[in-house]
């Protein structure tokens, strides 16, 4: 038997077995398996006749449609990798992320004509309409395509830097292939399952609902941006098409629990609920449970540098609105360590720095070898030859059931009164009020030596009474700030950054 060496082997074996049944479908069109490969391959032939090289990066200028996906298997046809980029960025921030791929081709569709050709200077860019029109040339494809090893690049990812600078992460076959199998055996994904996606193609929470669909054989609706703003609406939508699970991140799980929504529409189809990209409280998760007890719950944990998640926890028992949800253990193929400071094991039960290793890490960051060597570094258990580990810069414990429980950033560690304390630790007490719809929590370290939490919801004075069972009072916060509604990165997580540039504009205030 063959080894599977590129992720195209799930396109072509969906296509294959079921043709005319629909992979992925937006607002506008429904494209079938079949579908999805002609496409694929037309744009594959259309790369494929503008350069010889492979083995490159081609940025599409990503939207939330069914032809955004053909786009990522066309370039993957080539003998290439995508990188996808969220067209609703600022043009400069595009331009950097652009000159410091430097890629063959940026592909646009035409609602995206005008950003594309703003950057025109930067690179070369091509329609995707030119490129879906192009006629097939399989033995050009079959060249091209017998190049790529398991070791070569699916995808590069770019996230927010620290110093502002979009960092590229780079994912190969491998890790992808290794990660869906263990995700369809684990949680039971067939050709049976529709899925409602969520997640922008820009992010790699998305990469499960992409590859689980053309592995299974599944189908997966996109939902409609403007619906997120509607918790009723978009309830119905996931009804109206049966879908029967949702792969989202947690953010938006925790938005449509508060929206009260799940009391009026609670889509009966659903079967498992998959949830990543930060803490899951037990508050909004009791929400779901009331309204949906059947549903198999998955709290999952990791960053895009070890292929979406390295650690599993599927939630097998009741919890207080109060209590933490454990991230859980290692998905399979991957070992996950908590390391002090100076890289050795923690005892059980102390907090130790999160890290990896295993067939899912990234090869580093794109053409930043100093940020790459930074994070990836060598094993410290193993000395006798290159075995790497990558450092998450979070922090967890394990808990007294061998489950790893997520405490929150290195960099949320706070000395605060002579104390060490773990700003998630405040936000999962606050959280757990059920007046407080959200909540942020970050430190003024100097000189004032402020925890400062923002919130919406009820009063601090009420926040404090109901929180002084739970925490200490050196943890209070010193200082609370409400909002109506807490502002959001296009993810849908708590922007943090901007939380912090309006308290230090407003400070003293």
């Amino acid at each position: 038997m063959a080894i599977q060496r590129n992720v195209l082997e799930y396109l072509q074996a969906s296509a294959g077995r079921f043709p005319e049944k629909v992979a992925f479908s937006d607002e506008r069109e429904a494209l079938s398996f079949a579908d999805m490969d002609l496409k694929a391959r037309a744009l594959g032939t259309f790369i494929s006749r503008a350069t010889d090289r492979t083995n490159r990066p081609v940025a599409i200028l990503s939207e939330r449609t069914a032809g955004t996906l053909a786009a990522f298997m066309g370039v993957l046809y080539s003998g290439n990798y995508y990188v996808p980029i969220d067209s609703s960025m600022p043009v400069e921030r595009i331009r950097n992320i652009i000159d410091r791929l430097d890629p063959l081709l940026l592909l646009y569709c035409e609602e995206n004509r005008k950003a594309a050709e703003a950057l025109s200077g930067s690179c070369g860019i091509s329609s995707l309409t030119d490129g879906f029109e192009c006629a097939p040339d399989g033995d050009l494809l079959a060249r091209r395509y017998s190049k790529v090893l398991d070791i070569d690049p699916v995808y590069v990812i770019f996230t927010s830097g620290s110093t502002g600078v979009p960092k590229g992460i780079v994912i190969p076959h491998r890790a992808v292939i290794d990660f869906t199998e263990w995700m369809a055996d684990t949680f039971g994904f067939t050709c049976d399952d529709v899925m409602a996606n969520q997640a922008p193609f820009y992010f790699d929470l998305s990469v499960k609902d992409i590859y689980l669909t053309l592995k299974c054989g599944a189908t997966t609706h996109i939902i409609p941006k403007h619906l997120f703003m509607f918790p009723l609406p978009m309830l119905e939508f996931i009804e109206e098409k049966k879908a029967t699970s949702l792969v989202w991140a947690t953010a938006a799980f925790h938005l449509l629990a508060n929206s009260g929504g799940l009391s009026e529409k609670a889509p009966a189809s659903l079967n498992k609920v998959i949830l990543g990209g930060e803490a899951l409280y037990a508050k909004q998760l009791n929400i779901w449970r009331r309204a949906l007890p059947d549903v198999t719950y998955v709290n999952l944990y990791g960053p895009t540098e070890v292929t979406v998640d390295c650690t599993y926890y599927i939630i097998d028992r009741e919890y207080a609105d109060s209590e933490v949800i454990p991230i859980g253990r290692a998905c399979e193929n991957k070992d996950v360590m908590l390391l002090d400071e100076g890289l050795a094991p923690v005892p059980q039960g102390s907090p130790g720095e999160i890290c990896v290793r295993g067939s899912g890490l990234a090869h580093g960051y794109y053409g930043d070898s100093g940020k790459t060597s930074a994070a990836f570094v060598q094993n410290p258990g193993n000395p006798w030859y290159p075995d790497t580990i990558y450092r998450t810069g979070d922090i967890g414990v394990m808990n007294e059931d061998g489950l790893i429980v997520f405490q929150s950033r290195r960099d949320e560690q706070i000395k605060h009164m002579g104390y060490r304390i773990e700003l998630g630790e405040i936000e999962a007490a606050i959280s757990a009020i059920s007046e407080v719809r959200e909540l942020a929590c970050f430190y003024d370290a100097e000189p004032d030596k402020i925890i400062c939490a923002y919130s919406g919801g009820i009063s601090s004075g009420e926040i404090i009474k109901r929180v002084s069972d739970s925490l200490p009072k050196y943890m209070f916060p010193n200082i609370f700030r409400q909002m109506d509604a807490l502002p959001r990165t296009p993810n849908s997580k708590i922007d943090r950054v901007k939380l912090k540039k309006d308290y230090f504009e407003n400070k003293g205030n």
